[in-house]
């Protein structure tokens, strides 16, 4: 019998671009980058250089800290670049795939007879350890540690996101023979948002439902000292597939959304895809942010940018440069937004918005206010949290759940702020200041 989670809080953000249920193209990328930034915590040091030959699952890169926490290319080819940006910061390691798809063979091998150390051995040589991330502070994990849990959220409820029973449909043998593997590292909990059979069942539509750290905060509180353990349907997937073929192969249904999108629908593909393969998709007349994962807690990486390893969505909105004279003093504005019932939107409950990044306004003084609670469906109080880290009183963010939490969880409270704070900001700065003094 499965836990009930009940949610009531939360907000579904009506914006337009939803992807139709079928892949319209394969795209197999001429280039792909491997990108240390994806992974929070990871210290890469240069195992290749320009020019060097790799196969699926060689290594690219190592951790400074953990010399055994690699990142492997995703396919077979040759070193193209190194990039780099300010101060020689390493941004990305550029492969020129061949199309040979050749692999490094790790050896199939039945999850369900191994022991812990021999899971985490694999994980480790294969580059797919940096899928497991930690909590707190959403760091890659570190492989001595052993964690109180693992925790797989089975959905997303962010804006757009992809429809995980079509992105995954196929890949339901190789998602269980993942869950039989990290569950030798750890008790595992797994969250669907159904009526099926599961662990735990998430009853509530509403965003940030789908969260896993909403998740862990109704199922197992995070207290000082404690770690978890989270992994995606996509970590999964990968893990499972290694397992059953001896070999990486991270391909995945990716949703490409948003309002100025032409074809909404899916492509299938690599992480590192270069974000001008989706040319066709969009139109070049119209200046367009390119969002790596969703509009809320996504990454904006440009036209010139790539898929990030952990995403299986691309958002794709107009950039709002508009100034409106006297907005707030027009309540009759049926294509606007409002989570307040600001405007008349409220009468419209079905209706989608062709949204911008328009924040409709500056930065005001922060307020003390119930807006953020209204939408966090976790047991802790955001105002007082925010107000901690924007301070850096490392005692008062211990007090209000500091160690629950990760930037993404207050994407909605960022949303609904009427002062317009970059609060996703300031809670990665609190969590950077735990990092650096707790340490």
């Amino acid at each position: 019998m499965s836990n009930i989670i009940d949610l009531k809080k939360g907000l579904n953000i009506p914006i337009s671009g939803v992807a139709a249920l079928e892949a319209k193209k394969t795209i197999v990328p001429d280039t792909v980058a491997i990108k240390p930034t994806d992974f929070k915590g990871f210290s890469p040091r240069l195992l290749v250089k320009e020019g060097d030959k790799v196969l699926a699952g060689s290594p690219v890169l190592a951790d400074k800290q953990h010399q055994d926490i690699l990142l492997t290319s995703p396919v077979s080819g040759t070193v193209q670049g190194i990039v780099r940006g300010e101060k020689r910061k390493l941004l990305a390691v550029l492969v020129k795939a061949d199309g040979a798809n050749e692999a490094v063979d790790f050896g199939a091998k039945n999850p369900s007879g191994l022991k812990a150390e021999e899971v985490k051995d694999i994980l480790l040589k294969s580059g797919l350890w940096p899928f497991i991330i930690q909590r707190p502070y959403g760091i890659i994990v570190d492989p001595a540690l052993t964690p109180k849990a693992i925790f797989v959220s089975a959905f997303s409820t962010a804006p757009l996101a992809a429809d995980a029973e079509f992105a995954f449909k196929d890949e339901v043998a190789a998602i269980q023979a993942g869950v039989t593997a990290v569950s030798k590292l750890a008790k595992v909990h797994v969250c669907v948002n159904s009526d099926a059979s599961a662990v735990h069942t998430v009853n509530g539509k509403k965003h940030p439902a789908g969260n896993v750290g909403v998740q862990i905060s109704h199922i197992s509180p995070i207290k000082k000292g404690e770690t978890v353990w989270t992994l995606s349907l996509l970590a999964l997937a990968a893990i499972g597939k290694l397992f059953k073929t001896g070999r990486i192969d991270l391909t995945r249904k990716v949703a490409v959304t948003g309002p100025v999108v032409k074809d909404a629908s899916y492509v299938v593909t690599l992480p590192g895809m270069p974000i001008k393969a989706l040319k066709g998709f969009y139109d070049n007349s119209v200046e367009t942010r390119f969002i790596s994962g969703d509009v809320l807690s996504g990454e904006n990486v440009g036209e010139d940018g790539y898929l990030g390893f952990f995403d299986n969505q691309v958002s794709l909105i107009k950039e709002g440069r508009e100034r409106e004279v006297l907005g707030w003093a027009k309540p009759f504005r049926f294509n606007q937004f409002s989570s307040s019932m600001t405007y008349f939107s409220w009468l419209l409950p079905k209706k989608k918005y062709n949204m911008d990044t328009n924040t409709h306004g500056g930065v005001r003084a922060f307020v003390v206010s119930d807006v953020y609670s209204k939408v966090l469906p976790m047991d802790l109080f955001p105002v007082y949290l925010i107000k901690a880290c924007l301070a850096g009183d490392i005692e008062k963010m211990e007090q209000f759940g500091i160690y629950e939490v990760l930037p993404e969880d207050f994407a909605l409270c960022e949303f609904v702020d009427p002062s317009k704070n970059d609060i996703q900001a300031i809670i990665a700065k609190g969590i950077d200041l735990m990092i650096k003094e707790m340490a």
